[in-house]
């Protein structure tokens, strides 16, 4: 069902906290992805996996973004790894659930997908990975899927449209917000006959 519902595109939620809005500049300092499973005909929310990121060498980490995000870059718990390991397991864990379902590519699903898109993209080229799981630039965005189902873009009253619970003070976590994004997506998507 989940390779034919997508024309074999496997859907992976995915968030990244940065330093700032360009992709090119501002560091990725947190990535997170949620996969979607499917079980008895219904597309449900899978494991979350999320990594803290180095900030790559000669970014820019703006202030504002990291009182926005609540990251604490020097918190003794952090345990960042670099941009381009943390890269390389999420697509490993992407691609294993990719041969599972026998879909061809992974498309991102994200809350302004596009965004998270681009830092990915720049983080790809930056680290020189050749082969990304992902499909090179259609995402599935949820702000879209929001709005056509409850008339709302903003993630929080989304899910008070869906009744799925929202947690201001954990938000702007990436693994948070894949996982709610995540269930917001399936409830969408399950809510629509193919």
């Amino acid at each position: 069902m989940l390779k034919n519902r997508f024309r074999k595109y496997l859907p992976v939620v995915v968030d990244i906290e940065t330093g700032g809005f360009d992709p090119e500049l501002n560091a990725i300092l947190e990535i997170a992805i949620t996969l979607i499973e499917e079980n008895d005909n219904k597309f449900v929310v899978g494991e979350t996996y999320r990594h803290h990121i180095i900030p790559f060498k000669n970014s820019i980490i703006e202030k504002e973004s990291l009182e926005f995000t609540k990251i604490k870059l020097d918190h003794p718990l952090r345990n960042a790894i670099d941009e381009k390991d943390a890269l390389k397991d999420i697509f490993k864990i992407i691609n294993k659930v990719k041969n599972k379902y026998e879909c061809s590519r992974a498309i991102l699903v994200g809350h302004n997908a596009h965004f998270d898109k681009s830092f990915l993209d720049a983080a790809i080229k930056r680290n020189n990975i050749k082969r990304t799981p992902f499909h090179k630039f259609s995402v599935i965005d949820t702000v879209s899927l929001g709005v056509l189902a409850t008339g709302q873009t903003v993630l929080a009253r989304i899910c008070d449209k869906l009744k799925i619970d929202y947690d201001n003070d954990q938000a702007h976590s990436a693994a948070y917000d894949t996982l709610v994004t995540a269930k917001v997506f399936c409830s969408i998507v399950n809510s629509h006959d193919d």
